[in-house]
């Protein structure tokens, strides 16, 4: 599954504003590169640094692990990430045994408070359907492959509730600050496509 799409692929609101972008454009009321900056921030720095910050959270103190664990929106809201799209929460723990993987297989709902601006291939109809019917194989096009004995558990998000995947910590991080443990949580790692970099050779640990 390709992870870049043509205007085939572009539902009719994404072609409108397609060329609601291209009008403002020529009319010089907009910055297409700056745009992109801006909406580059969003999806890939500033959400997804709100999330990997929660992670790292629970990767060096247990009890807020444990309350992460059984109550995610409140838990996140300690950090003061809230939001109409991140309201209701549930975070889920990948383990040695088992991977989790989010998918919203009816529209695109996302955590936005702590993940940014869902990434195009989030909302493609490929990955929507493709993630319940063969997540390995859609694991395995993201780079991510998983010893057979693991588990691959798909979480629906759905209107009323996001899911947030805790990815494994990766070795060799024992007393690492925080902040430098969130510098190797990914976005794709929060959604489950993807693992936490291995800080010995600079990749997603396997």
């Amino acid at each position: 599954m390709s992870h870049d799409h043509d205007h085939s692929d572009l539902s009719d609101i994404e072609l409108r504003v397609r060329a609601l972008e291209t009008l403002l454009t020529e009319k010089g009321y907009i910055d297409p590169p700056a745009l992109e900056a801006l909406i580059e921030t969003y999806e890939t720095k500033i959400g997804p640094k709100n999330g990997a910050t929660v992670v790292a959270r629970t990767w060096v103190d247990p009890e807020y692990r444990d309350r992460l664990l059984e109550d995610a929106t409140a838990a996140i809201a300690e950090f003061g990430f809230t939001g109409r799209q991140g309201e209701h929460m549930v975070a889920v723990e990948n383990t040695d045994e088992t991977h989790n993987m989010v998918v919203c297989t009816l529209c695109s709902c996302y955590p936005w408070s702590v993940l940014g601006l869902p990434p195009v291939w989030y909302k493609s109809a490929p990955y929507r359907s493709r993630a319940v019917s063969d997540p390995r194989g859609v694991l395995e096009e993201f780079g991510v492959r998983l010893p057979q004995g693991k588990h691959i558990r798909v979480w629906d998000s759905t209107a009323e509730v996001r899911y947030l995947v805790i990815p494994q910590r990766p070795l060799g991080t024992d007393g690492w600050s925080e902040d430098g443990l969130a510098a190797l949580v990914t976005r794709d790692s929060m959604i489950g496509t993807g693992l936490a970099i291995d800080p010995l050779h600079k990749e997603p640990t396997a």
